[in-house]
């Protein structure tokens, strides 16, 4: 499996913009220059058309920086939400907004600390006028705080639907949540009596949230590979420039075996990333298998080599100037978004058969 050539070029395009603007500034410009936000949605609604492979570079791309830019919220989950509802009306009108990065979205999904849709307890009643009355919490909301309108996840008596939300709506709370990854902003949703919107049919949104669990794990998975990569890059600098015992500690077996086992790491992640990518790229009937293998492996990869990091950087690996620590944290919050990899694995087991789900 491998990138094309334009492909490459996207990545190369993305990384040197990364360079000029950091943080949260980088947004637009991603939006404006590269049009990163419209690269899944499809040219009817204003996107460019393409899919996975791209949102796959991208995303290894802010993995390597750790960037705060809200793509993943809004660029991946939102968006295939909305196209997976199959509510045309509904992609006409924000699709095209979320393509050129005007505004942003947030899909609130999860509760309990868990992702799984048959956890879902948040309930909608009908109301006259054909709206809909939303109460229940939900977590872990990427960049719920700051988007400009919510598309939230509960159930009726004819099963999961998926609600538009107005962030000005009333009973409708937002609170930020501390986090030890605070390059990630996660939101905790409180919806008291909060009216909605119905986004495609009543009932028929456990599909729409399947998919969107699979794309999400496969543009997760890409984001652990890069992170994992910049760990090792920097890792191997400073092997190479750290003296000790009047050499490079670099040089010694022990760090070598080390590093090697590291960059194994690395590659076998990519390898599973890309497997996923390339699957939701074709939407292939084996894609929630191939989207349970590289969340796994990736972030077990990540929090690897990030604990590597800190190891073989010695005393200043544990400081808060350095790096280390923020990518160390990533991968610790990473390793449990969307669900853990141990969970992931009895996904993957339940699709292959292996037990019963």
């Amino acid at each position: 499996m491998r990138l094309t050539e334009e492909q490459e070029e996207l990545r190369s395009a993305v990384r040197s913009l990364l360079t000029r603007y950091e943080g949260s500034t980088a947004w637009q410009p991603l939006a404006e220059q590269i049009g990163v936000t419209g690269l899944a949605i499809p040219e009817e609604y204003g996107g460019a058309g393409y899919g996975a492979q791209e949102v796959h570079v991208v995303m290894e791309e802010l993995g390597r920086v750790l960037s705060p830019v809200p793509y993943l919220g809004s660029a991946v989950l939102t968006t295939h939400a909305l196209l997976a509802s199959g509510d045309q009306e509904t992609c006409a009108r924000l699709l095209p907004l979320l393509a050129t990065g005007q505004i942003t979205g947030a899909l609130a999904w999860a509760e309990h600390g868990t992702w799984d849709p048959a956890q879902i307890k948040a309930e909608a009643t009908p109301l006259p006028g054909g709206t809909w009355r939303i109460t229940g919490t939900k977590g872990h909301v990427l960049g719920g705080t700051d988007a400009e309108f919510l598309l939230v996840a509960a159930r009726t008596p004819t099963g999961l639907s998926l609600y538009e939300v107005a962030v000005d709506a009333v009973g409708l709370r937002r609170e930020p949540t501390v986090t030890m990854d605070q390059s990630r902003a996660l939101t905790h949703v409180v919806l008291d009596g909060t009216e909605g919107r119905l986004v495609g049919k009543d009932g028929e949104a456990d599909r729409a949230l399947q998919h969107v669990m699979d794309h999400a794990c496969a543009a997760l998975a890409a984001e652990q590979v890069g992170a994992a990569q910049r760990c090792l890059e920097l890792t191997v600098a400073y092997a190479k420039d750290r003296v000790q015992f009047g050499r490079a500690i670099g040089s010694f077996q022990a760090v070598k075996h080390r590093l090697a086992d590291a960059y194994v790491l690395v590659e076998v992640a990519r390898s599973a990333a890309l497997g996923a990518a390339f699957a939701a790229a074709a939407d292939s009937p084996d894609l929630t298998l191939r989207a349970a293998v590289a969340k796994s492996a990736c972030s077990e990869a990540l929090s690897a080599v990030a604990g590597e990091m800190i190891q073989l950087h010695g005393g200043i690996g544990i400081t808060w100037e350095h790096d280390a620590h923020r990518y160390f944290k990533r991968a610790h919050g990473s390793s449990h978004l969307f669900g853990s990899p141990a969970w992931h694995r009895g996904r993957l087991s339940a699709e292959l058969g292996l037990i019963t789900a």
